[in-house]
């Protein structure tokens, strides 16, 4: 190597490595969000730079159409309270019914002054249950026998405990929604009344949700016949796992139903390893789209199993790339995937084949040159963008699919914000004793993920389920177990009903 080349490769490996020093500290001390300035990504014809430099005019032109963003209205007071909400009305009244000349006064109505919301506190209280009994004096005489007759008592959600349907519902809520984490939960139960260990909540919560496996396994059944899929999955740890260290990583998985269909599912599912052979167990019944990210362990799917990917992590390591002095510059990729987010987002509640057909007409022209800007992009193939570049690239037929596919959303962001769930609640409870507490954490999640996607209050929910699921037989038939799924709760039809007519009606305007 002559003196020159190696000037030049200690060069490029100084860029290189000055370039992860700035992308670091920007992660660890910039700001989280990918939000993008649209009047810094202005782009413009013949441009064929790697970046632009941005011009802080605000009056940019674009040689394609921007779509404008729409405010988002804030709420009235009114809307933000729930119409379920109890009205108490206080009538203020004189204390003497009398003018100041001594004569009677006539109410002739009231005045409105303000409204006050009012916060009662939980409390627990004891339910001894009891059941009479009875016996026919007639048989007596006649046999000479007590005939001892009783009321049928309604089974115990778990066996010689006090746990109930409520308590073991708020315990799981606290736990699964807010992230609480037991050890922190046991003060306030403790402050109510009982004082609960560690041990004893995580056994409610335990076997309670085998109470309700059958219909987290009749979800699984609902999940597997559905068209169009979207999947995910994140590390968990796992203390006593059989065969591995406790600092060794397990995985949770999601798998979940696009946002055009009617039934919402979130199914987690519980695995040892991140092994493509659980993929393969997961999605062993399904025959259709699934839509995930570019992990490996895809690929063991059968070809009944076609895959599309997301422009969302496509879109984040070209974020990632346009970061200069913390600052986004003007990126022509990442400008024309952000246009082909705004044209998804103005389309979002169209039909299938409105989506398709838009897409077809409107979004293909970007991507073609969004491709033809990459064939010509010379980069380090080390440096951020060298990086992002081998990734669409990689990702290019599983990518190109979607114009083709109206059901399927732009990004896989939905099963990421399911999993953004976990996530949350593992920073606080931080892993799971055994595996058994990690499948029943699967278990719940699914549960409270479904009944949210489908519009109803999961603690509601949950509570529901605890309360009905034990007066059932042990082999209870499938079918019988159905009217149990989220989207046949009570409360969900008339949600349900709304959101429908509201999609309609955006549609037909």
């Amino acid at each position: 190597m002559t003196p020159e080349e190696e000037i030049a490769t200690l060069r490029k490996q100084v860029a290189e490595l000055t370039e992860m020093v700035a992308y670091l500290t920007k992660k660890l001390y910039g700001q989280k969000s990918e939000q993008t300035d649209p009047n810094q990504l202005s782009l413009l014809e013949g441009n064929d730079g790697v970046f632009s430099a941005p011009e802080q005019t605000g009056q940019q032109s674009s040689a394609t159409d921007q779509v404008p963003a729409k405010k988002k209205r804030k709420k009235t007071r009114q809307e933000s309270l729930s119409r379920h909400l109890a009205v108490k009305e206080t009538m203020i009244d004189l204390t003497g019914q009398q003018c100041d000349q001594g004569h009677k006064l006539t109410s002739v109505g009231k005045k409105f002054v303000r409204e006050e919301l009012h916060f009662i506190p939980a409390k627990l209280y004891r339910e001894r249950i009891y059941t009479r009994t009875y016996k026919c004096l007639e048989c007596e005489l006649e046999d000479g026998i007590a005939h001892l007759i009783q009321a049928h008592t309604p089974a115990a959600l778990i066996p010689h405990s006090l746990a109930s349907a409520s308590v073991v519902a708020e315990i799981i809520c606290q736990k699964f929604i807010l992230g609480t984490p037991l050890y922190r939960q046991l003060p306030n139960w403790k402050r109510l009344g009982i004082a609960l260990s560690e041990a004893t909540a995580t056994n409610w919560i335990i076997k309670s949700s085998q109470m309700v496996a059958p219909i987290y396994d009749l979800l699984w059944q609902a999940i597997s016949a559905q068209r169009y899929l979207q999947g995910d999955e994140t590390p968990i740890q796992v203390l006593r796992e059989s065969g591995k260290a406790a600092t060794a990583k397990s995985y949770m998985w999601v798998a979940r139903t696009v946002k055009q269909c009617p039934q919402q599912i979130i199914l987690y599912a519980y695995s040892k390893t991140r092994s493509g052979t659980f993929a393969q167990k997961l999605y062993q019944n399904f025959t259709g789209i699934l839509q995930c990210d570019g992990y490996a362990g895809y690929n063991l799917l059968a070809n009944r199993v076609t895959r599309v990917g997301c422009w969302a992590h496509v879109r984040r390591k070209f974020y990632d790339a346009a970061q200069v002095n913390g600052k986004t510059v003007a990126s022509v990729p990442l400008t024309l995937i952000d246009e082909m987010f705004a044209h998804e987002r103005q389309w979002q509640h169209f039909s299938p084949r409105v989506r398709r057909r838009r897409q077809r007409s409107q979004i293909r022209k970007l991507l073609k040159r969004f491709w033809k800007w990459i064939a010509s992009a010379q980069v380090l193939p080390k440096s951020r963008l060298g990086k992002a570049i081998t990734y669409a690239v990689d990702q290019r037929p599983t990518l190109d699919r979607l114009i083709n596919i109206g059901m399927m959303d732009w990004s896989n962001n939905a099963s990421e914000r399911n999993m953004k769930r976990l996530v949350i609640g593992r920073k606080n409870w931080l892993f799971s004793t055994s595996p058994a507490g990690a499948r029943s954490t699967a278990i719940w999640l699914t549960l409270i993920e479904s009944a949210k996607a489908n519009g109803i209050d999961p603690r509601a929910y949950i509570t529901y389920l605890l309360k009905e699921l034990p007066q059932q037989p042990d082999f209870a038939d499938p079918a019988q177990l159905a009217v149990y799924l989220p989207w046949h709760y009570p409360g969900a039809r008339h949600q349900n009903k709304k959101t429908t007519d509201k999609h309609q009606a955006k549609n037909a305007a």
